[in-house]
């Protein structure tokens, strides 16, 4: 039905990314993204081996509007679930009201 981004590879992040991969029929494609791929690929191994699913990483700094935008005109994701780290999501909603994708937030930040 539709593709996500997952933004964040911490804790919460993998969580997540395991529940979504387990709802294949929802979430038909997943996108797992962080400052540190590394940490994306390693739980993109832990979904292959456990489901049987592929899912695709990407490197990007949540800090910056210009590179998400990039991320999302690239990959063009129904919706971007995001488990980053709570500073970071003003910027990340910002890109996704540039890029016009759906946002779903886990955390709350007021500065």
């Amino acid at each position: 039905m539709a593709k996500v981004l997952i933004i964040g590879a911490g804790g919460v992040g993998q969580v997540v990314t395991h529940k979504c991969a387990q709802l294949s029929d929802v979430f038909t494609d997943i996108v797992l993204a962080s400052r540190s791929e590394h940490k994306c690929i390693a739980i993109a191994e832990q979904i292959e081996k456990q489901y049987g699913r592929r899912i695709a990483t990407a490197q990007v700094d949540a800090d910056k509007v210009p590179e998400l935008v990039a991320l999302l005109e690239r990959i063009k994701p129904f919706m971007v679930i995001n488990v980053a780290l709570p500073y970071q999501d003003l910027t990340i909603m910002d890109a996704c009201l540039e890029a016009g994708v759906h946002y779903l937030d886990t955390a709350n930040y007021e500065p």
